[in-house]
Formats: C-alpha cells, structure tokens, sequence
C-alpha cells in the first residue's frame, strides 16, 4: 500500500427535506474540503449524491484532492426521498472494486467512507441493513476502513449504528445553519488528524457533540 495515501468517500443525501440547509451542506463541504486540500499527504476523493431520481451519482471519482472544485447551487439540487441502504451498499461495492483494480503498491493506506443525510432511510430496494451491516463489518475489520455517519436524525443515527458503524463515528447536529456547519467542521478536523496520524481511527469527542452555546459545555 502507499502509505500518506488516503481516499475519501463522501456519499451526501440531496434528497428534498436537505432543502432547508442546501447553502450550509454546500459550505460545510467546501470547508471540509479545503482543509483536507491543505492537509499534507496524497489524497483522493469520490463524491456520490443520492436522492431517488437518482440513486447514486457519481460526482467526482477518485479525484486528486487539489483538482476537485467546490460545490455550487448548480451541482448541488435536494429532490425527492432517500434510498440511503442503496447509496451505501452501492459506495461500498463500487470503492472495493476500484480499490481492487488498483495494483497493491498503489493502493491509499487509509480509506474513509463519509455518509451525510438528514433523515432516515424509506426508499431502498437493492440493500437491506442486514446486507450493509455485514459489508461494514468486513471492510472494517479485514480492510480497517473508516465509516463516518452524520445525521440530523436521530432515527437514522440508530440505523447507522445498527448496521455496524461505531457509535464515535456517528455525529447527530442540528438542522440549522450552525449545526450543519459545526458537523462538517468536526468531521475535517478528525479527518484530518487521521489523516497525519495523530488519531489512529476517525471518532467525534464530547466537543464534538454538543452546541457551543450549550450551558453544560459551559461549566467544563
């Protein structure tokens, strides 16, 4: 594998409900994306959207991190519901692949599957949780990918988590502007320090968690 390699896949919901943060998620990517063009290292990135108007479009496959441009209103339109469990099984079948063509010595030593949605999955007819569970846990253990969910929804945090991705992978925010902006923020800087091997595996702290104007986190 080449090490200080990593690749990034982003499988973000664009499906109608995203209307109400559709400026904040194209930011909050751009932010996470511009740190991750700062972070030292090689890198790739695979954007897919989903919605059921089309349920997995690839946006950018297996880019080098410096040529991927920032998401617009035009390249980002929410729409329709949300086949989730296809997306996902869909991002895992198709990185494996390409993973697999790429010879041994070219392969990223590190592999992170990015998962953003605001709501819970209704709309899949390829997967079943049963199916994806047993996809994340063997890329997780034989492979040791990363799988990092965040949610609006509190219903689809416990679906993240009950198809195997660890519970300090698995980020609920707000549905607001700030908490929209406050996820991506989290999830560029763990990605980050695993990116340069200051963290062994991706996992959101306390901080993380909770809103800056929250009384408890003010008494710490």
């Amino acid at each position: 594998m080449k090490h200080d390699y990593t690749h990034i896949t982003v499988i973000l919901d664009r499906t109608g409900s995203m209307e109400s943060i559709r400026d904040d998620t194209i930011g909050g990517f751009n932010t996470f994306l511009k740190k991750q063009k700062a972070e030292p290292g090689a890198a790739t990135l695979t954007l897919v959207q989903f919605d059921t108007q089309d349920p997995y479009e690839v946006v950018h496959h297996f880019q080098p991190i410096a040529k991927v441009p920032e998401l617009t209103r035009d390249t980002y339109v929410p729409r329709a519901s949300t086949p989730l469990l296809d997306a996902l099984g869909r991002g895992v079948n198709d990185l494996e692949k390409c993973l697999g063509e790429l010879r041994e010595e070219d392969r990223p030593s590190k592999v992170v599957m990015v998962v953003v949605t605001d709501g819970q999955e209704n709309s899949s007819r390829e997967f079943r949780k049963g199916q994806i569970e047993k996809m994340v846990k063997e890329r997780t253990e034989k492979d040791g990918w990363q799988f990092v969910f965040l949610s609006a929804d509190l219903a689809a945090i416990g679906d993240a988590q009950a198809v195997g991705i660890a519970a300090d992978a698995v980020l609920l925010f707000a549905k607001t502007g700030k908490g929209s902006a406050d996820a991506w923020s989290s999830l560029a800087e763990r990605t980050s320090e695993y990116r340069s091997a200051r963290r062994r595996k991706i996992g959101f702290e306390q901080d993380d968690r909770r809103h800056p104007d929250d009384p408890e986190k003010k008494r710490t």
